[in-house]
């Protein structure tokens, strides 16, 4: 009974330093963003994202499909710094959904000369080649 016991917890201990181990990862990936956006370097804020044609986008003027694409609209609509503002993320949930899924849920706020704007955010982020990167965005 005591050798079951034992396996549970070191079972459970393993996995819980997994999950803390993964958080701080993904929590370093969107404080990367914030700080990139933050010095109006798009590219760099790109980096947290999959570079697939795969990444999905989703706001408030739809669906945008791939990395390129989703660069292509970031650049787009925040083509200065009036409008790029500064960033500031407050995590909200860190939800592992399997070992190489997490789902993260936030608020987004830009403080701008062009105006304040804000919402919220979900995110898929997926483990893949050993670095965490965002495979689907939804922000609104």
């Amino acid at each position: 009974m005591r050798f079951l016991l034992c396996i549970l917890l070191i079972g459970f201990s393993t996995n819980s330093f997994a999950q803390h181990t993964d958080e701080l990862a993904i929590r370093k990936v969107l404080s990367a963003q914030e700080a990139a956006w933050n010095k109006g370097d798009i590219d760099a804020f790109m980096d947290g994202y999959w570079n697939s044609d795969s990444l999905l986008f989703i706001g408030a003027s739809g669906v945008t499909y791939g990395h390129a694409n989703t660069l292509r609209r970031y650049k787009t609509n925040y083509n200065s710094q009036a409008k790029m503002g500064s960033l500031k993320f407050d995590l909200l949930h860190f939800l592992p959904l399997a070992p190489n899924y997490w789902m993260i849920v936030g608020k987004w706020q830009l403080t701008r000369e062009a105006g304040d704007v804000g919402g919220h955010f979900t995110l898929l982020f997926k483990k893949i080649n050993g670095k965490w990167v965002i495979v689907s965005d939804h922000t609104s």
